[in-house]
């Protein structure tokens, strides 16, 4: 019961949208950051894994409470799903690193930031979907349906029996 008293109504796929461009950018606008200052010190592709590991967490957690309404803090179910769509965005970003790279032999930081942030956007559109009708609609699909399901709570009115008889009239008059 606390559970769907915290529930809220899922947002519009376009307000939840907007929701997870501004979380999900905000969160993925500063990883970049990161990463590319990270990078200076290890290999790119560990810092990047490093990076998309924390960012998951952080933005699963802004999702959960803020983007798709789920009300509450993300489940562990919820972040080992989400973490299986960051490793499809991670991979997607590495390949476009290693793409640059193979096509540019000494790319500036900002050609990196570009192809960086281009393959974060593509991997993002495609990580909202996956999240909005997989990770955070079981939750609305359950409580919805426990709501169908759930029989109210009827209460039983108990009277006494009217007095019946000149007497009894008398006595409760």
């Amino acid at each position: 019961m606390a559970a769907q008293s915290r529930q809220q109504a899922a947002p519009g796929a376009f307000t939840a949208f907007a929701r997870f461009v501004l979380c999900g950018g905000g969160v993925g606008l500063a990883s970049s950051f990161a990463v590319a200052a990270l990078a200076s010190w290890i290999p790119w592709v560990v810092a990047n894994a490093l990076i998309t590991a924390v960012s998951t967490v952080i933005a699963t957690e802004l999702h959960a409470r803020f983007t798709f309404g789920a009300g509450g803090r993300a489940t562990w179910r919820q972040h080992a799903q989400s973490a299986g769509s960051a490793a499809a965005a991670y991979a997607v970003t590495c390949a476009a690193m290693l793409g640059l790279h193979q096509l540019v032999a000494a790319p500036s930081a900002v050609l990196e930031q570009v192809v960086y942030l281009s393959a974060c956007a593509l991997a993002g559109v495609a990580r909202f979907a996956v999240l909005r009708l997989l990770v955070f609609a079981r939750n609305h699909a359950q409580v919805a349906a426990a709501a169908r399901t759930a029989r109210p709570v009827r209460a039983t009115v108990t009277r006494a029996a009217a007095p019946s008889g000149p007497a009894a009239l008398c006595r409760t008059a």
